[in-house]
C-alpha cells in the first residue's frame, strides 16, 4: 500500500511538468495575441517578430516567477535548477533579439511597424485630450501614421511582387548620388545637419 502511494506521488510529480510548460506556452501565445488588441483596424495586424520575441521573453520571466513560487511542488532539484537556468538563458536570448533586431529585415520591419503605428492612431484618436495644443499634436500623429501605414502596405506588396530595390544604404552615405538639393533633403529627413566633410565632398564634385 505504501509502495503504491509513493508511486502515485512520484507519478503526480512527473505529471506536473507537462502541465507547467503547457501553462507557459498558453500564456506566451495569449500575450502575443493580446499585443494586437489595441490596433486601429483589423487589417493592420501583421506578424511581428519583435512582438514574438517580447512574448517569449515574458514567458521566460514567467517560468522563473512561477517556479519560484511553486518550488516545493517539484522534488527533483537538478530538474528545477536546469529549468530555471534555461529560462534565464532564454530571457537573455530573446531580450537580445528584441533589442538588436538582428533577425528583422525590410518586410519584417514594416510588418512590425504597421501594428505599432496603428496603436498610435487608436490612442491618439480616442484619448480624452482637452488641451488644443495636445489635440493638434495628436491629429498630426494620426495623419502621419495613417499615411505611413498606407505606404508600408504598398511597399510590402511591391517587394513581394518585384523584390527589393537597392541595398538600404542611407542617402547621406551615397556621396556619388548626392546633389546639393538632395543634400538639403537629407538634412531635413534626418532632422540634423550632415557632416561638414560630406558637404565639402558634394560641393567639390559639382
Amino acid at each position: 500500500m505504501t509502495s503504491q502511494t509513493t508511486d502515485a506521488q512520484h507519478g503526480g510529480q512527473h505529471g506536473k511538468w507537462p502541465t507547467f510548460f503547457a501553462m507557459i506556452a498558453t500564456s506566451i501565445v495569449t500575450m502575443f495575441v493580446l499585443k494586437y488588441s489595441n490596433v486601429w483596424e483589423a487589417d493592420h495586424v501583421f506578424f511581428s517578430q519583435t512582438r514574438m520575441w517580447m512574448a517569449l521573453m515574458m514567458g521566460m520571466a514567467m517560468i522563473v516567477i512561477m517556479l519560484g513560487f511553486m518550488w516545493g511542488m517539484y522534488r527533483t532539484l537538478l530538474t528545477k535548477v536546469l529549468v530555471m537556468a534555461g529560462a534565464v538563458l532564454g530571457f537573455g536570448l530573446f531580450l537580445f533579439l528584441a533589442r538588436s533586431q538582428a533577425t528583422v529585415g525590410d518586410e519584417a520591419w514594416m510588418k512590425a511597424m504597421i501594428p505599432h503605428h496603428s496603436i498610435a492612431v487608436l490612442t491618439s484618436e480616442r484619448a480624452e485630450i482637452s488641451d488644443p495644443r495636445v489635440r493638434k499634436l495628436a491629429d498630426a500623429i494620426i495623419e502621419a501614421q495613417v499615411k505611413e501605414i498606407a505606404e508600408m502596405k504598398l511597399l510590402l506588396e511591391d517587394i513581394e511582387q518585384n523584390g527589393e530595390m537597392g541595398d538600404g544604404t542611407p542617402l547621406p552615405a551615397r556621396t556619388a548620388d548626392l546633389t546639393p538639393e538632395l543634400l538639403e533633403q537629407a538634412e531635413k529627413a534626418v532632422e540634423r545637419p550632415v557632416t561638414p566633410e560630406l558637404r565639402e565632398e558634394v560641393e567639390a564634385g559639382e
